[in-house]
């Protein structure tokens, strides 16, 4: 029983390690699906998603005074998604399940797949 929790645990806390550290732990996870690991994967995803986006965005952000108002807003944004990474990092360790502030049920519903 022991196995399978420090299993769960390391999934959780691999789905936060880069995007390799969340391939690993979905495989990990496919392979042996446990509630925590299943609830980070998913957790960890958006974040990437997140990430992702904004820096896609930040790469249209060249119209005066528009860009300025846009790199504003996503350097904001950025700042939250390590915010909210370094919390799912903290709750992983933990082995709680807290979804992350304000976007952590849209992770839960949107990959419910995972």
């Amino acid at each position: 029983m022991a196995a399978k929790k420090d299993q769960a645990q390391l999934v959780a806390i691999l789905s936060y390690l880069t995007i390799l550290g969340w391939i690993v732990a979905l495989v990990l996870h496919k392979q042996s699906p446990t509630k925590l690991g299943g609830f980070h994967v998913r957790q960890a995803l958006l974040l990437i998603v997140s990430a992702l986006v904004v820096g896609i965005l930040n790469n249209f952000a060249f119209i005066p005074i528009l860009g300025a108002l846009q790199q504003i807003i996503l350097s904001l944004i950025t700042v939250a998604i390590v915010v909210f990474w370094i919390w799912g990092l903290v709750t992983a360790i933990q082995m709680k399940t807290e979804p992350l502030p304000v976007i952590g049920q849209w992770a839960q519903d949107w990959f419910k797949g995972l």
